[in-house]
């Protein structure tokens, strides 16, 4: 029962069925000085409509922000009792819906046709030992199907991705186009004012649409059912090493279907080597 609940059963006591006043008390727990308490607050009229006026001029502002322009006038105002005036006065904004993501596909995409024209990137997740969750960060080129990397780590944010890419484009150069979903890695600042700078097309397929990005969705499931739910990893620098290992031999021994049965790398050589 709270205390406005007991307040009123021993004030319904005393007037009702006239009851004495400590015996009420004492019967719904509440101690005589709290029954006979009486509210002295002040009605703050003046602060109330100084906060409705604020909160007219500036509608996209919440109690915090309000409560600066409160200080700088002179009122001494903690964030408790502006928040309980702001309630009270019905200026409680309403939660922003989530935006829709967009995406950028004014045309279909028309197949590559050389190796490091076009890369698509996506995350796989598994787990060690202990229930504890990795990501693999995966990296494919959609015209000799090689992955040229697959960064393994607890927490991958855009930063990381960034610093990744700028070491492949040190190894052997950067794509033309990057097709990606639209998680909030890719969406980063840093990861889009890396693309802009370095000239690179960000793709972005249509949100729920995984088909769109068919090349490395086919990859995954192959990395997933080849190598993650064939293994017990137990560390990261174990989980690290296996899929490395698993890495090479995609890329060098394992013999890919929509290649003719060559491997990724072999098909590459074979390209460059004939456009040389």
């Amino acid at each position: 029962m709270t205390l406005a609940a007991k307040r009123k059963a021993a004030c319904v006591m005393v007037t009702d069925f006239r009851r004495s006043e400590a015996r009420s008390c004492r019967l719904v727990g509440l101690r005589r000085s709290t029954y006979r308490y009486e509210f002295h607050r002040a009605p703050d009229l003046e602060l109330r409509e100084r906060i409705r006026s604020l909160a007219h001029a500036r509608p996209r502002f919440g109690y915090r922000r309000l409560g600066i322009f409160l200080r700088r006038e002179g009122h001494q105002i903690n964030h408790k009792r502006l928040f309980r005036l702001y309630q009270a006065e019905g200026l409680t904004l309403p939660r922003k819906r989530q935006k829709r993501r967009l995406w950028q596909r004014p045309e279909p995409l028309r197949p590559a046709t050389a190796p490091r024209q076009r890369w698509s990137i996506d995350f796989v997740s598994d787990r060690f030992e202990g229930n504890r969750r990795f990501r693999a960060f995966t990296v494919v080129d959609d015209f000799s199907r090689e992955c040229p990397t697959i960064l393994v780590d607890t927490s991958i944010g855009g930063v990381r991705i960034v610093r990744l890419l700028e070491e492949l484009q040190a190894t052997g150069g950067l794509p033309g186009t990057i097709v990606c979903d639209n998680g909030p890695e890719f969406t980063s600042r840093a990861f889009l004012t890396w693309a802009e700078q370095r000239g690179v097309e960000i793709r972005f397929i249509q949100p729920g649409k995984p088909t769109q990005n068919a090349y490395v969705e086919s990859f995954n499931g192959k990395f997933r059912e080849e190598c993650l739910e064939t293994h017990w990893f137990t560390s990261l620098g174990h989980a690290r090493d296996a899929i490395e290992a698993w890495r090479r031999d995609y890329n060098e021994v394992r013999p890919h279907s929509s290649i003719h049965d060559k491997t990724p790398a072999e098909f590459a050589a074979q390209f460059r080597g004939a456009a040389a």
